[in-house]
């Protein structure tokens, strides 16, 4: 039978959802519990995938070392919306494995327990970066980290090659590649028909501001400044709106973003690279085996991003942690799992060697070696820009309000070229000032 969350949690879960206020306390133990009862485990990834073959690989080898039944649901579209309606059901899983900007949202609504970091086994080995991604800003744990993850350029080499370019060392150079691509007919066809820019603008989800998260850092710019609990909006200065400037240049004056891109979804932007609209792709390691497939690995370099007019180059870090949902009749279970998937053997068997059914992107356990596990020369690019310039979003309460206000504010700029840049970055500190003061973090 599925475990179902507590009464009260649900009850004050749906008077969360009604008033926007926070939902019941963490870690909530009153279900009754059974060390055999199998744990439902729910990761966002497409149904069919082999992202989901290696996930359920993954449970079956946690079964075979625990003895604790454990079943996949692989879900993709409307992931979070699925599981605020599991939630309001009295129906959560025991186990989510999801994007650690979920983190603040869950811990808000009372729908995660609180890991206690020295007494999961092998949690030392755990790198000390990926742990303060399950970090609420409350100091407490909520999750075990998975798999942690940066971002790099995707480059077509062959139309780079074919443009006499040089690979890109500056913004400046990726400027002029970027008009070429538009207006050189990279692919020979002698039509008008390829862009520079492949950018997932679109305000779903918040892709907007997600995907120029790494060119504001990169330009001395940021959403916030502060220390945890006492932050002031920084998404106003003059570095940010000049790294918004950059990123509007490209949609409005030298015209080099793909027709679209407004409304474009990370699954819209894989294509529209893989189907040669564009020529450069800013994006996760996640899609090395996708693109060798459907482009061909000859046809496409992975570079860092260069540095920015911050003269700083840095990469938003992202990632997957375990989550450990409130109300399991399995705790005891629910702790097991974590500590298989965050060990050697269950963090390999995520990687999923050179193929495309990762879903551990780079290890967090530091007795892993990617290279041992990875033949492929390219993760090292990721690695390296993880470690030396991945960042995690601020560590407020909920991020998610952040995120999506920007990429209404960013979408707006990019769609209407003649916004005011500055004047909508204020008006965004303005929104920013009044969440940091909701969420009681305002410095």
């Amino acid at each position: 039978m599925r475990r179902t969350a507590p009464l009260g949690l649900a009850a004050l879960l749906a008077l969360a959802l009604v008033a926007g206020g926070a939902a019941a306390c963490s870690g909530d133990s009153s279900a009754e519990q059974d060390a055999n009862a199998p744990l439902q485990i729910w990761i966002r990834k497409p149904p069919g995938s082999n992202s989901e073959k290696t996930a359920r690989d993954l449970a079956a080898k946690f079964t075979a070392a625990s003895g604790v039944p454990a079943q996949v649901t692989a879900l993709f579209e409307d992931f979070e919306t699925k599981l605020q309606q599991a939630a309001a059901q009295k129906d959560l899983p025991d186990i989510v494995i999801n994007d650690t900007a979920q983190l603040g949202s869950l811990v808000k609504q009372g729908l995660v327990r609180d890991v206690d970091r020295a007494a999961l086994a092998g949690g030392a080995d755990l790198s000390p970066v990926a742990w303060d991604a399950a970090k609420g800003a409350d100091g407490k744990y909520y999750a075990a980290p998975f798999s942690v993850q940066s971002f790099a350029l995707f480059i077509r080499k062959d139309w780079r090659m074919k443009t006499g370019a040089r690979t890109p060392a500056s913004w400046a150079e990726l400027d002029e590649l970027a008009r070429k691509f538009t207006t050189g007919d990279p692919d020979g066809n002698g039509a008008a028909d390829t862009y520079g820019w492949v950018v997932p603008a679109s305000t779903k989800r918040g892709y907007a501001s997600w995907y120029a998260t790494s060119f504001l850092w990169s330009a001395g710019g940021d959403f916030l400044t502060g220390s945890p609990g006492k932050f002031t909006p920084a998404v106003d200065s003059a570095q940010s709106a000049q790294a918004v400037n950059y990123l509007k240049a490209q949609f409005c004056t030298d015209k080099t973003v793909v027709p679209g891109a407004v409304t474009m979804e990370t699954v819209q932007a894989h294509q529209a690279f893989e189907s040669g609209k564009g020529g450069i792709y800013f994006t996760g390691p996640y899609n090395m085996a996708r693109f060798d497939k459907s482009l061909g690995r000859d046809k496409y370099e992975v570079v860092a991003l260069p540095a920015g007019p911050g003269a700083k180059a840095s990469s938003l870090a992202e990632g997957e942690n375990v989550y450990l949902m409130a109300g399991s009749a399995n705790q005891d279970g629910q702790k097991k799992f974590a500590e298989f998937a965050t060990s050697p053997e269950g963090q390999t068997i995520g990687m999923a060697g050179d193929t495309d059914g990762t879903i551990v992107r780079l290890p967090v356990n530091t007795k892993v070696q990617l290279g041992t596990v990875r033949q492929d020369t390219r993760w090292q690019t990721f690695e390296t820009v993880f470690q030396q310039a991945g960042r995690f979003t601020p560590a407020v309460p909920d991020w998610t309000p952040f995120r999506q206000s920007a990429a209404d504010t960013l979408n707006t700029i990019f769609a209407n070229c003649s916004t005011d840049t500055k004047a909508a970055l204020d008006k965004l500190a303005q929104t920013y000032t009044e969440e940091l003061t909701k969420q009681e973090v305002k410095g």
